[in-house]
């Protein structure tokens, strides 16, 4: 038996979703002529309320072309230090838009509507970028799964609006944000000009995420897809996989997050952890003690076929999902509880 729970990403394709992807309907979507890429499109537009979708091969690429529709060269973009935009895609948005961050020192990768609005730049103040986007992440990544408020994405956007500014949800794991809080996609939708949902982590797909908004600022998303290599022929393959986990995955989300739960329970009272961050829904980062060094553990660990992830200074990363069954979990508590 190995367990896996280096990330949500490496889950296979079900059974039924595998049968569910060899019925689809395609055609080639270079030409927008996939009918199955385009359903998923419009499926998960209305999930959130907007009017376009567009189907990405991977969650860097639609977020890269979010910053791409907001952005111009030399621009700014607020968001939290603890960002996958600005942590973990390459440095693509400086390769790709030109821009700059102005990061904020939040909270578990959230930060309150005082602190953007202290981030802001002065427009008529020509020495510094002129700011033209805040991005948001929910859940937090780095920040371990953690859920923002509503309440305080609604102060944030009206921030933005009175100053201008586009909003951007990096919306990797929205899904599971979603099952946790359960707040309604249509008010989330509200709040954001554009949105990108990822399919390949918690909700169990191969490929794919989705970028949405409006007509108006997604009118030039096809021309940046193509420019940066995401245009891909008879993708309703792919796309019918995301449709399958629209109607089978989303609910069982709850699964995932309720063994993340047990795990840090367990991890508190070990000996060998300093601390475990609060865990909100599939992620769960915990610090071993001083004097434990992070790289002879994981490869302890390794011996016992179990994959975990290090984020550096003694903190390791563990992500529950699809494939990470009852069997493994109870495999994972007992190895824990025996180190």
């Amino acid at each position: 038996m190995i367990v896996d729970l280096r990330s949500d990403t490496v889950t296979l394709p079900s059974q039924g979703m595998l049968e569910f992807m060899m019925s689809s309907n395609v055609g080639d979507d270079v030409y927008g002529e996939d009918p199955t890429v385009n359903l998923l499109q419009s499926k998960v537009a209305a999930i959130f309320g907007k009017q376009v979708g567009m189907f990405f091969p991977s969650g860097t690429m639609a977020n890269q072309t979010a910053i791409k529709l907001h952005t111009n060269p030399g621009e700014q973009v607020i968001c939290d230090k603890y960002s996958h935009i600005y942590n973990y895609e390459g440095g693509g948005a400086s390769f790709n838009s030109g821009v700059s961050f102005k990061l904020i020192n939040g909270q578990r990768g959230m930060f309150t509507s005082e602190q953007a609005a202290n981030s802001i730049n002065p427009k008529d103040f020509y020495h510094s970028p002129l700011t033209s986007l805040i991005a948001i992440e929910n859940t937090t990544n780095k920040g371990g799964g953690a859920c923002w408020d509503i309440k305080e994405i609604i102060k944030i956007n009206k921030i933005a609006k009175s100053n201008n500014l586009g909003m951007h949800l990096d919306g990797a794991r929205i899904w599971n944000a979603m099952v946790n809080t359960g707040d309604n996609p249509i008010d989330i939708g509200k709040n954001f000009d554009t949105i990108s949902v990822c399919l390949s982590k918690g909700l169990g797909c191969p490929i794919g995420s989705v970028l949405i908004g409006d007509k108006n600022i997604m009118s030039n998303a096809l021309r940046i897809r193509k420019i940066l290599g995401g245009g891909m022929r008879q993708a309703g393959y792919l796309a019918n996989a995301g449709i399958y986990a629209l109607e089978n995955n989303i609910n069982r989300l709850a699964e995932d997050h309720k063994k993340a739960s047990e795990i840090g329970e367990v991890l508190t009272k070990s000996k060998f952890v300093k601390s475990v961050e609060k865990i909100e829904t599939n992620i769960v980062i915990f610090e071993l003690n001083d004097e434990i060094n992070e790289v002879a553990f994981i490869n302890k660990l390794n011996k016992l076929n179990i994959k975990l992830i290090s984020m550096g200074s003694n903190k390791l990363r563990l992500v529950t999902h699809l494939n990470y069954n009852n069997d493994h979990h109870e495999y994972f508590i007992s190895s824990i509880k025996s180190l």
